[in-house]
């Protein structure tokens, strides 16, 4: 197996813990997406409760891949999305925390799917 492989196959793991039934042609697309940074322990995770990261998530990927220029639905998807991982839970990964955001705002599109 491709280090790839192994990290989607733990994010799938972790995907389950969350009760969630991933598509998993396009979470591995999202996935892919974020390159180097599904590997590093700080990159691949979201800080929710950071305002900056927040933001960074609204400007670089909601606002710039996806397209999304809705500040009120953006605000409310970012709630939503954490509200699913669980406000205490400090392991937000970002490839899930992304591919929710994709089905919330319905742009499998952006990753051909």
């Amino acid at each position: 197996m491709s280090a790839f492989d192994d990290k989607l196959d733990f994010l799938l793991g972790e995907a389950t813990k969350l009760g969630l039934n991933v598509n998993l042609d396009l979470f591995s697309k999202v996935a892919k997406g974020l390159g180097p940074s599904l590997y590093s322990d700080d990159a691949s995770l979201v800080s929710s409760s950071d305002p900056d990261e927040m933001n960074r998530v609204k400007t670089s990927f909601l606002n710039g891949k996806l397209g999304i220029t809705d500040d009120q639905a953006i605000e409310e998807a970012l709630a939503e999305v954490t509200a699913q991982f669980g406000s205490s839970n400090r392991n937000k990964y970002r490839a899930i925390f992304y591919y929710l955001l994709v089905e919330k705002f319905g742009k499998g599109s952006v990753y051909g799917d």
